[in-house]
């Protein structure tokens, strides 16, 4: 699967747009078509044609008067679709794929929007999330059932289930995803796109900080293009007015996309512990580090029970945490679906001194992946354990959390284990099995977010890929 020099993505969309050879209006028509033509994949919970419409309108105005910045807009003009979870956007709903949410339009936009809006996305809608994010499918029970579009009786992920199905499918060239315990990564690696979970407090939670998940959630989007990803960390990284520093990410992450990190130490785990991980994704593993070999980095093998001990605990403070935080925002559980009550009800009965002993788990977890990394500069480890499953593999009509839990990591074994401890992870397509993609997991040290996307440039350069549909306005 490659790209080529010219991938069809958002900086070449906006760039089109911007030297004339389509209008921001066009790509938005196209964009809303093509959300249309594509309700079967469930990609799309809330369109609002009119809020696309009228923002493309006014920068096809603007450009009237005269050029843009490219610089400071990369994506002039890109049709762009929110996640229904995570940060607010003006005149879109965010229910979190819930009942219990009366539908409302939000007031004001986040931080994190407004620095979207800033880069030049155009909002037109709102993706499909499972509610609350509680699974890696997406399948809410208002509604719509997220599919995979490289095979429609697939999953495409979770939590940003629908993002990924709408980037993969070609409505958006990159859609705003979240990850607190793989949501960006799954979906991406289910449907073959890029998805990098930055380095903690990176991206701005403000004003409200509604999804804080004391520090496991973070946001960006999910994309077609390593070099989207970059330039989307770019515009919206730093500065994030939170509970945590700015890690210093050392400049502008897309400038260098294409210098080829040199030298390194890649410490590689192929084997998942107690989840058996299957044979065609551990050949990625393999064939990727030899790529990477080839390349001139050293390739070490990390002790797999090290490793598998540090996911197993990760696991475990991503359960307690999402459970106190979710007991915390809900009080009425007439309207929601069973798990969610469960996890309520669970999160109810999670002591102080509970939280706080699990905080100081986390706080281990943390502090062994920075004695990882002095050992070695990038950690690399399958995304997922297998294909993407078949749509129901994630039910939440039952009340059975750990039953949740287990499924999840036994499907991405090594997701939660960065967002406990707060550095920068990334998933990438690298080869494919049985006409769907097989992907790999990067992770750094804290503020290697760049170094990540550089060293899954040589990796692509390797194993390039391609997509079977273009994106919607792409000029023909």
């Amino acid at each position: 699967m490659g790209e080529s020099a010219e991938p069809d993505d958002g900086l070449g969309l906006g760039a089109a747009i911007g030297a004339g050879a389509t209008t921001a209006v066009a790509a938005m028509e196209a964009a809303v078509e093509r959300a249309r033509a594509s309700e079967h994949l469930g990609a799309v919970t809330h369109l609002s044609p009119g809020l696309g419409l009228a923002r493309a309108a006014a920068i096809d105005a603007g450009l009237r008067r005269g050029p843009a910045n490219a610089a400071a807009q990369p994506f002039l003009g890109v049709p762009f679709l929110m996640k229904d979870l995570g940060a607010a956007a003006k005149g879109l709903p965010l229910i979190c794929g819930s009942r219990s949410i009366a539908p409302q339009l939000a007031q004001a936009d986040s931080e994190l929007a407004a620095r979207f809006w800033n880069s030049g996305l155009a909002p037109f809608g709102v993706t499909t999330t499972p509610e609350f994010g509680l699974a890696l499918s997406s399948e809410p029970a208002i509604g719509p059932v997220a599919r995979n579009p490289l095979d429609p009786s697939l999953t495409p992920g979770g939590s940003s289930g629908g993002a990924a199905a709408a980037v993969a499918a070609g409505i958006v060239a990159l859609a705003h995803a979240t990850d607190a315990g793989g949501s960006i990564r799954v979906p991406a690696a289910c449907c073959g796109l890029v998805g990098l979970k930055p380095s903690r407090g990176a991206i701005p939670g403000g004003p409200a900080f509604g999804n804080h998940l004391s520090g496991l959630a973070t946001e960006l989007v999910v994309s077609r293009s390593l070099r989207d990803a970059a330039a989307a960390l770019d515009r919206c990284a730093g500065a994030g007015q939170g509970p945590f520093p700015d890690p210093d990410l050392g400049g502008p992450v897309l400038a260098s996309l294409d210098e080829a990190p040199e030298g390194l130490t890649i410490g590689v785990c192929v084997d998942a512990g107690a989840t058996a991980v299957a044979a065609a994704n551990s050949d990625a593993i393999r064939h990727a580090a030899e790529v990477l070999r080839r390349a001139g980095h050293k390739i070490v093998d990390v002790d797999s029970k090290l490793l598998g001990k540090l996911a197993r605990d990760a696991e475990m403070v991503f359960g307690r945490v999402i459970c106190v935080n979710l007991a915390g925002f809900l009080d009425d559980l007439s309207n929601v679906e069973p798990l969610s009550a469960a996890v309520v009800r669970r999160g109810r009965l999670i002591s102080a001194r509970e939280l706080q002993a699990t905080e100081m788990i986390a706080v281990q977890i943390a502090h062994a992946m920075w004695r990882l990394f002095d050992e070695v500069d990038v950690l690399m480890t399958p995304m997922l354990s297998g294909p993407p499953p078949p749509i129901g593999s994630f039910p939440m009509d039952h009340e059975d959390v750990e039953l949740q839990w287990r499924r999840m990591a036994a499907f991405a074994p090594f997701a939660t284990l960065a967002n406990v401890a707060g550095v920068p992870a990334l998933s990438i397509p690298h080869g494919e099995a049985d006409g769907l993609p097989l992907s790999v997991q990067l992770i750094g040290p804290m503020a290697s977010d760049g170094l990540l996307l550089r060293l899954a440039r040589q990796l692509q350069t390797a194993t390039p890929w391609r997509f079977k549909t273009t994106i919607a306005g792409w000029p023909q």
